[in-house]
């Protein structure tokens, strides 16, 4: 699955970073395999969404964000 695919409150870590284009810049951000992330709020029309990852808030957009494939681990309610 990717990390486009979950829902405000779920968490899920990192596997894999597909795109090469954006690769050097979200490996920059800290999304790197292995790194753990929640998401936190989707903007009123699904994108973009804001993230938390390493203790800080993290903006990306639906395309960005299904580049990257995550395995879920958790929901918050």
């Amino acid at each position: 699955m990717t990390l486009s695919e979950l829902k405000p409150g779920e968490s899920g870590r990192i596997i894999h970073v597909y795109s090469n284009n954006l690769r050097k810049r979200i490996i920059d951000m800290g999304l790197t395999n292995g790194t753990v992330i929640k998401v936190k709020k989707l903007a009123p029309l699904g994108d973009p969404m804001e993230i938390l990852v390493r203790g800080y808030f993290l903006t990306l957009r639906k395309a960005e964000a299904r580049t990257i494939e995550i395995e879920r681990i958790g929901v918050d309610l």
